[in-house]
This record gives structure tokens, sequence and C-alpha cells, in this order.
């Protein structure tokens, strides 16, 4: 939960992707320090091609990019495009308005860090972000004694998303239980300049849940994943692999106009 910053600066822990210097937003530190307009917003994020996703956000997500289970722990992402270093959703520091923007992004330059000492979450920010500044920021994070109602209403996407995230680790462990899980690769193959076929490339491996394994279920397990939501969310993730096809339409069209 976001807790309200204090006075004493805490030790954090952690590495987040996109935060190149998080530190506990405090009074004493950043009275004069807010938010402003910036050319290219979402630079940040236009080398990553994989970002975290949360299970409500499946849905709306599904229609846009790929989702998919990585790792050992099966952590769900969002893919943003093929090629490592590349984000095909962001041009010119730019997001596509017409695609779904998860909330791991939408809530930089905030962040929750780890303060171990009294095992507790405290709110931070980058103070790298270029959009954070102490001359003449158009959101400032404090007002006078009190965090800003921008602060606050940030404190709020916090907290709503940590909880969002634990939720989705929930369920990813009931998925692991019920052994949901089957490898996946995704493999492309293009076209010579001479219409011969090229060799086929593969793009990814990745994790997917099955839905012969999903099907195979007893009923009242299948009502119990109806009723709980994640059963809405297993198939949202299976639509969303119509999607890779997206990507490799969109790599080609950006290599084109490179070339």
């Amino acid at each position: 939960m976001a807790k309200k910053p204090e006075n004493d600066t805490p030790a954090v822990s952690g590495n987040v992707m996109f935060y190149e210097k998080p530190v506990p937003l405090t009074k004493d530190n950043h009275a004069k320090f807010g938010v402003q307009q910036v050319e290219k917003p979402f630079q940040f994020m236009a080398d990553q091609h994989f970002v975290p996703l949360t299970a409500p956000e499946f849905g709306a997500a599904a229609a846009s990019m790929p989702i998919i289970f990585a790792g050992e722990e099966r952590s769900p992402l969002a893919v943003m495009g093929i090629r490592s270093g590349e984000n095909l959703f962001v041009n010119e520091g730019k997001f596509e308005v017409d695609f779904y923007l998860p909330a791991f992004a939408r809530r930089y330059p905030f962040v929750l860090a780890g303060d171990n000492a009294n095992d507790r979450f405290v709110v931070c920010i980058d103070e790298k972000a270029e959009c954070v500044t102490n001359k003449k920021p158009e959101q400032m994070f404090f007002d006078k004694d009190d965090t800003s109602q921008f602060t606050k209403e940030a404190f709020q996407f916090l907290q709503s998303f940590e909880q969002d995230r634990q939720a989705t680790q929930r369920m990813v462990e009931e998925f692991k239980a019920l052994d949901l899980f089957e490898p996946k690769e995704m493999n492309f193959q293009g076209n010579n300049a001479d219409g011969t076929p090229a060799p086929r490339q593969k793009i990814a491996d990745y994790f997917a849940v099955s839905e012969a394994k999903l099907k195979a279920l007893p009923d009242a397990k299948i009502a119990e994943l109806s009723k709980n939501g994640y059963l809405a969310v297993a198939y949202a993730h299976l639509m969303s692999l119509g999607n890779w096809q997206r990507l490799v339409n969109m790599t080609l069209r950006r290599s084109n106009q490179a070339a």
C-alpha cells in the first residue's frame, strides 16, 4: 500500500525497468519539485520490447499486442516488439495512441520501492526522469505542508497497481498449480529478394495457457475460474496471441521506412 512520504529518508531496495534513479519522495528533498510536459514523454520505454502486465489489463491489452508468460515465475508480459531494444508502439518518443499503454508505464515517474528496515513500501520518483524538474514545474509534488492533489492521485494509482500485481501473482500460482502452462515459440518466415522463402527465424520462446488443458478441467473448477475472473483472463491471453502477425508487419514497415 502506498504510504505518505515522511521527512526521514528510508533506505530502499530493488531495481525496476525504466527507472534510473528512484529515490523516496519527501518534502525535505522535493518541496520545489514536480513534473513538466516534455517533447518525448515515452522515450524512457522506447528500447523495451517487453513490459509487465497485470491480470485486470489483459482484456484491454489483448486487442493491441500479444500477452505471454515468461520465466520460472511465469510473469505476464505485454510484447511490444520482436527485436531486442525496439518498442514498436513508441515513435519518436510518443506512444501510438491507438494501442493499449500498460499501467506499468503509466505510473512513471512514480514507483513503489521496498523499505527493508521498516518492512513496508515507500513512494519514490525517478529523479533522472526528463519530466521531473525543480524549475517551474507544471504540476508540483507538494502543496505547502502536504502532498499536492496531483501526487495524491499518483499514490492512489500506485496502490491500485500494487493490489492488481498481487492479484496477478495469485492467479499465476493457481494456473501453475493446475499445470495449465505449456512452452511455445513464435517463428517468422519472410521472403528473399527473389521471392523465394527465407530461412525461418525464431522470434520468441515463451509460456502460454494450454486451451486443451483448460477445457479438460472438471466442470466445478471451470466454474470457479469463471467466477473469480481467471477464465476470462486466460481466454483474453489466448486471443492476444493472434497479434504476433501485427508485430511482424509493424517491424517490416519500420525496417522498410528506415531503408
